[in-house]
């Protein structure tokens, strides 16, 4: 009777937001809690409870999960060791097992740890032993580590974006820990590193140019020895010594292989890497563009405030813009503001409101706005996910209508790449004007497939798509499109525990 311990640690981070992420920025759960939750949402663990509860004789060990509310700044490092010591102290109560599934994600940083990932492995490894089996899940925007895979067994990763495969990338990594589990397959892993940070829909893997490369990792995971394989482009936003994009390759015992097959990868990302950057609209131009638009929903994409990647979504610029263009149309806009939900709370649902809007947390980028209106609706910010039905968390909200524009705005960055925000607080974005979409890419029906014009704006923000204006100072260079002259020499490194 295989025992399998399940355990998870999840956030991305952008260590240009200046505000730190702290311990209450993660819901953490513990043993039944962790099982209970993830059965009803569809998340990496939920899809790999869905393949271990299917399996006669599995006995499952949760011990902590620590998943975050949102993404964010930096990680104090205070707010780290809690979250350490609880998910780590939960491995050392539990008992002995045979195998371990963690789920993380890859583009953590803490402020005295720049791969917390790999380090959580790393410890998870000295209390479990060496002949213990571990998979790990990861995002495809996540960093991957030599350590991470010097620690586990085997990695597997989303192959979607905008992401749909959270439940799937669980199911397959679950089915993966079992094989090895079972003694069926050793695993070997061939990892490319490529020096390139990119942006833009050239990622949708449906439909961009980085299909090739997707494409390609999947036909090699389906294939004969083939057990697990992906194209990782990680956050830009993460500025650490291994930021990189990443080809990977597992295979079953065959290192030609997977080095083979990582190589022809990373080739093929390569080879159209100078497609991936998004093009960016001014201001200025995009606010004019929103005026002039005679009917139809004017979606403007502040993925430079981009809250599932870190940014601290208190970014005022776009609203900002379109009330110095003489914008009359209605608008929605989300914000994160504490102080602004505070006024709105001390006014009341019905009753005018001053305050101002924006600037709250990045002060450095974005100015206070003086704005008055009255509050249409105040709310505890608990809400269920659009995609994968996760229980987000927006902190005490306010949705404050000042003239035609709508402000829903909320006391702590909440993830936005889909409608729920919106339509959890009675907003359908169908009905307005224009509508402030802080996420660099949604699900087609969420917005694209029905506005009359989507804009990708060239906003302030600590998730710009305007690279260069970031400052970068810890990744290695030369970089693309950090530098002007990227060269790329191909090398695999092979990792395997169990030869």
């Amino acid at each position: 009777m295989p025992r399998i311990l399940i355990a998870e640690c999840k956030q991305e981070v952008s260590t240009f937001n200046p505000h730190l992420s702290g311990y209450d920025d993660f819901t953490l759960r513990h043993g039944q809690a962790i099982l209970d939750y993830h059965r009803q949402v569809r998340s990496e663990v939920g899809g790999a409870l869905n393949v271990l509860d299917a399996t006669p004789g599995v006995e499952l060990v949760p011990t902590c999960s620590a998943h975050f509310i949102t993404s964010g700044g930096t990680l104090a490092d205070a707010a780290f060791e809690r979250i350490a010591d609880e998910l780590l102290s939960s491995i050392r109560a539990a008992p002995p097992v045979d195998g371990i599934y963690f789920s993380l994600h890859g583009a953590m940083a803490a402020q005295s740890q720049d791969d917390p990932e790999g380090w959580l492995l790393e410890q998870t490894r000295k209390i479990v032993g060496e002949r213990v089996p571990i998979v790990i899940s990861l995002d495809l925007h996540g960093i991957l580590t030599d350590r991470m895979l010097e620690q586990s067994d085997a990695a597997v990763a989303f192959h979607t974006y905008p992401h749909v495969d959270f439940f799937s990338t669980g199911e397959r990594s679950a089915r993966l820990l079992l094989r090895i589990v079972a003694g069926e397959v050793k695993p070997v892993t061939a990892k490319v590193r490529v020096p390139a940070l990119v942006r833009g829909d050239e990622l949708i893997t449906a439909s961009g140019s980085i299909r090739h490369a997707v494409n390609a990792a999947m036909a090699v995971e389906q294939s004969a020895g083939g057990l697990s394989a992906a194209m990782m482009w990680g956050n830009p936003f993460t500025d650490v010594p291994a930021l990189a994009s990443n080809s990977f390759v597992v295979t079953d015992n065959d290192p030609a292989l997977a080095e083979r097959e990582a190589l022809r990868i990373a080739g093929l990302f390569w080879e159209h890497h100078e497609k991936m950057q998004v093009p960016l609209t001014s201001l200025a131009e995009a606010a004019r563009q929103t005026k002039e638009n005679a009917s139809g929903t004017v979606v403007l994409v502040d993925a430079a405030d981009a809250t599932s990647s870190g940014a601290s979504g208190d970014s005022n610029a776009i609203l900002r813009a379109l009330i110095d263009a003489g914008y009359e149309g209605t608008a929605l806009v989300p914000i994160v503001d504490p102080g602004a939900v505070e006024a709105a709370f001390r006014a009341g649902v019905g009753h005018a409101v001053k305050t101002t809007v924006g600037g709250a947390l990045d002060a450095g980028r974005f100015t206070p706005l003086p704005m008055e209106g009255h509050v249409r609706m105040l709310s505890d910010g608990w809400f269920h996910s659009e995609t994968t039905r996760e229980l987000w968390q927006a902190g005490p909200t306010a949705v404050i209508q000042s003239g035609h524009i709508t402000l829903i705005i909320t006391s702590r960055a909440v993830s936005l790449y889909d409608r729920a925000l919106f339509l959890s607080h009675g907003c359908d974005p169908r009905h307005y004007g224009a509508v402030v979409v802080k996420s660099p890419q949604c699900e087609r029906h969420m917005f694209k497939d029905w506005a009359a014009r989507y804009i990708d704006v060239d906003a302030p923000g600590s998730t710009s798509a305007h690279l260069r204006s970031l400052g970068h100072v810890r990744c290695e260079r030369p970089m693309f499109p950090l530098d002007a002259e990227v060269s790329f020499q191909p090398q695999a490194k092979i990792f395997q525990r169990h030869p």
